[in-house]
């Protein structure tokens, strides 16, 4: 995939390229003088092209000796990597043993949950795979895959933030000064891009932060689905936790910009679970079953990321259990399970660090019966910035002690 992306750039004449184009623009919007676009497209053709095709020469000459065996296993010391990876990349001690069994148990909760959402919709029929592959299948819940249909797929992103913005002062003390904006992905770059991502805002607050969404094909969103990944993207997640984080004046800078997936992808998750909570499905039970597909893919990425690279599972094992477990498309399974071949641990940081955030918040609860206090709580774990896991253990013990 990688090769064939790089041809693509290669492909593409200099001058003709949307690097050129990009800065050209830009200078011309400040009103900056002389001829910016044909310096990018001499450093392009002379100094950017030639090093990538360098690269991508190294690429097609590794390719005939790849193998096929998808684990870190095969590698010297590849389960001590793998081991050092989790720890690195979760904050926790937690094994890869001990975060499979919690992905199997929490796939089996989260199956019983969207069994009975779907029955409820008159759903009965197949495994629930199934049925969640069937309802993302329904034709009235695929917008036109044509530029007007993206667009009001856009508008209808903007109305739930809008809903959402309006619930959050039941659960927050603070909120972010910044704003955050929704667009698609340009479709110059649909194919490499994530499916949906978020960038922060400007220190200086000039810049509002961005919730992209990539709109290659529609019908890869079904409209149920989308709630839930706005209020990760945006708010109460990302855009939330990264802008407060990042607008605090009492945090040294580096606390500004310091981030832990963990901490982050867990606030994420957290968010979507935090905004079912707060009534934003109370009309839309089909909604709420994405926000439970939405834990269901996440619990399914503990077992097939500690499958492979712990437990031995092949690339093919790993695609063939998204499949089953959530009702994923094969294209979307594919693309996973090959992140997690290259990128061993990572996908595991998103439900241990959501597991940690509602464990942290039931302990708090737990230890102040009528005395806990949601917004608190949310203001302090949020307050420091991103911090490893246990890092965010003390800090939410420290402040239940002060309020005991």
């Amino acid at each position: 995939k990688a090769i064939a992306q790089q041809d693509g750039i290669l492909a593409t004449n200099a001058a003709a390229s949307p690097l050129v184009a990009s800065v050209a623009d830009r200078a011309r919007a400040k009103g900056l003088t002389g001829d910016w676009g044909a310096q990018v497209e001499t450093l392009l053709a002379q100094r950017v092209y030639p090093a990538l095709s360098a690269q991508n020469a190294l690429l097609k000459a590794a390719l005939p000796r790849a193998g096929h065996e998808a684990s870190v296993r095969r590698l010297p010391q590849g389960q001590q990597y793998y081991a050092n990876s989790l720890r690195f990349i979760t904050t926790t001690r937690l094994t890869a043993d001990e975060i499979h069994r919690t992905g199997r148990a929490q796939m089996a909760e989260l199956t019983a949950r969207a069994d009975g959402l779907l029955k409820a919709q008159g759903l009965t029929q197949g495994s629930v795979a199934e049925r969640i592959r069937a309802l993302g299948q329904d034709p009235k819940y695929v917008y036109p895959n044509t530029d007007a249909g993206k667009a009001e797929l856009i508008e209808k992103l903007n109305e739930q933030m809008a809903n959402m913005q309006a619930r959050l002062p039941g659960a927050f003390g603070r909120l972010p000064k910044a704003s955050v904006q929704i667009k698609r992905v340009p479709p110059e770059i649909e194919a490499g891009a994530p499916m949906g991502y978020y960038n922060s805002p400007s220190l200086d607050g000039t810049r509002p932060g961005i919730y992209w969404i990539n709109l290659k094909d529609t019908a890869e969103w079904p409209s149920w689905t989308l709630p839930t990944l706005t209020y990760h993207e945006a708010t109460p997640g990302h855009h939330l936790q990264i802008s407060l984080q990042q607008e605090s004046a009492a945090a040294p800078k580096l606390m500004n910009l310091l981030g832990f997936s963990s901490y982050v992808e867990g606030w994420g998750l957290y968010a979507e679970q935090l905004a079912d909570e707060l009534g934003a499905y109370e009309n839309d039970p089909v909604g709420q079953i994405g926000y439970v597909q939405s834990l269901m893919f996440r619990a399914a990425r503990l077992v097939v990321d500690t499958g492979i690279h712990s437990k031995g599972w092949s690339r093919e094992q790993g695609i063939q259990y998204m499949m089953e477990a959530y009702g994923d498309q094969e294209g979307a399974a594919v693309s996973e399970v090959e992140r997690y071949c290259g990128w061993p641990g990572q996908a595991c940081a998103y439900k241990v660090g959501h597991n940690e955030w509602v464990r942290l918040r039931e302990k708090a609860r737990t230890s102040l019966g009528d005395r806990f206090d949601l917004k608190g709580f949310h203001d302090t774990a949020l307050a420091t910035g991103g911090v490893p896991l246990s890092v965010l253990e003390r800090i939410v013990d420290s402040w239940v002690a002060t309020h005991a």
